[in-house]
């Protein structure tokens, strides 16, 4: 036992913490010997157990001091647990619907114990990779990212309290970095860490590192994402962190949640589609073609920004004499100036949307951690061959993000970059 009073649980050791443990045992019951107990965590960072006991079930994650896929020789600060947990609490608040209930949370033991969302949710990444259509994805994440960034932002929020808050958060600053380094940082040289669908994306990966009108890009990327404490984002909204069924999206593993640019969230959202877009082709089979397929993932993209940029601005009006204090309405005293400072924000979030979104999908082909979207097509020639599409598409939309004007407008680019 860490002299701090943590310790990694195992199977064992995690039935007596819940014997101990009030809150636990008001939902498990105390038919401890009925209690079954499994391990799930596929993710990088934590140990992830079920828990479930005849008068209810939970989810168990325990935050571990390294990272897990590597080992001891790559530390993480265990403390992140406790951010998680904070903004699992707050985005609760906000967006009920779609998070999760935090039952228990012990500081000490970098511990969680949420809500267990029960089969037949599964992870989105999953299900976009079996061809399955969610009709209400659009409508339910937008309606989070929505109230999540609007409500965290100055928008809402007197200077006051956001500052409390991104102070807060500052903390958080491990998994910045983290993500500074293999978002930002890697892919651009080289690293260690990094690996491609070698051979054939070798050359691919070798441009990536010599562009500099890319690197150019990226500095003023990383630099928002350092600098600009917008709102408190989830700060990892990529397909893995969405679990799913037809009618239920729910949002977990905020754990590199800090105040940062909305459009890195929206962007991770978004970018991942565009991947799992770019994959189908090496998932197609006789049976099936994926065309259809491929329509739906697009007409989710247009309807995930379209649905949060009218959510965002209605939410927008709603509070226009509420506390923020970024417009005082004192000053921004007539429709055609408030109008004016919608469209520049908006243009300004869009546009942050694609650099992040692009900045995302680049990491995920030539950086550390890759996506179960191409990695699971066994085919490798053909695997390269979709993930060269997808840089492609990644580098044009980071270049050219400020001449873009619609999400249409991304759409036909994809569409574009997939007949060439």
């Amino acid at each position: 036992m860490a002299s701090d009073g943590f310790r990694p649980l195992d199977e064992k050791s995690l039935v007596e913490y819940i014997k101990s443990t009030p809150s636990l045992v008001s939902i498990l019951g105390k038919q401890f010997d009925k209690l079954e107990i499994k391990e799930v965590g596929d993710g990088n960072l934590n140990f992830v157990y079920i828990v479930v006991a005849p008068s209810g079930s939970i989810v168990i994650k325990q935050a571990l001091p390294y990272i897990r896929c590597i080992g001891e020789s790559w530390p993480m600060a265990k403390e992140r647990a406790y951010f998680e947990a904070t903004s699992l609490k707050e985005h609760a608040r906000l967006s009920p619907e779609h998070v999760p209930e935090v039952y228990h949370f012990d500081r000490t033991m970098c511990l969680i114990g949420m809500r267990y969302l029960e089969p037949p949710h599964i992870i989105l990444r999953k299900g976009l990779i079996a061809g399955v259509e969610y009709p209400l994805l659009a409508q339910h994440i937008s309606d989070y990212m929505a109230k999540t960034l609007f409500f965290t932002s100055l928008l809402y929020l007197t200077t006051t309290d956001h500052k409390r808050a991104v102070a807060e958060f500052c903390g958080n600053v491990e998994l910045c970095r983290l993500t500074e380094q293999v978002v930002f940082s890697d892919p651009y040289k080289v690293s260690e860490y990094n690996r491609c669908t070698s051979p054939y994306l070798d050359g691919d990966a070798e441009a990536v590192r010599n562009d500099n009108g890319l690197k150019i890009e990226v500095a003023e990327l990383k630099s928002k994402f350092c600098e600009r404490a917008q709102a408190l984002i989830h700060g990892d909204l990529h397909t893995g962190s969405l679990m799913v069924t037809h009618d239920s999206t729910q949002v977990i593993d905020p754990e590199f949640s800090f105040y940062g640019p909305m459009g890195f969230d929206i962007g991770a959202f978004i970018g991942n589609l565009i991947l799992a877009y770019f994959s189908q082709d090496g998932h197609a089979d006789q049976a099936n073609d994926r065309k259809s397929y491929k329509v739906w993932i697009l007409k989710t993209i247009t309807e995930t920004w379209n649905l949060f940029h009218q959510k965002f601005l209605a939410l927008w009006d709603e509070h226009k004499d509420g506390p923020g204090e970024a417009y005082l309405p004192e000053i921004y005293n007539n429709t055609e100036l408030r109008q004016l400072v919608k469209q520049k924000y908006m243009k300004e979030l869009f546009e942050d949307t694609l650099g992040f979104g692009a900045a995302k999908m680049i990491r995920r082909i030539v950086g550390v951690a890759h996506v179960e979207d191409f990695e699971s097509i066994k085919d490798v020639a053909k695997r390269a061959d979709c993930e060269r599409q997808a840089l492609s598409c990644a580098k044009k939309l980071l270049k050219e993000r400020r001449n873009i004007k619609s999400i249409e407008e991304v759409v036909s680019t994809i569409e574009q970059v997939q007949l060439q």
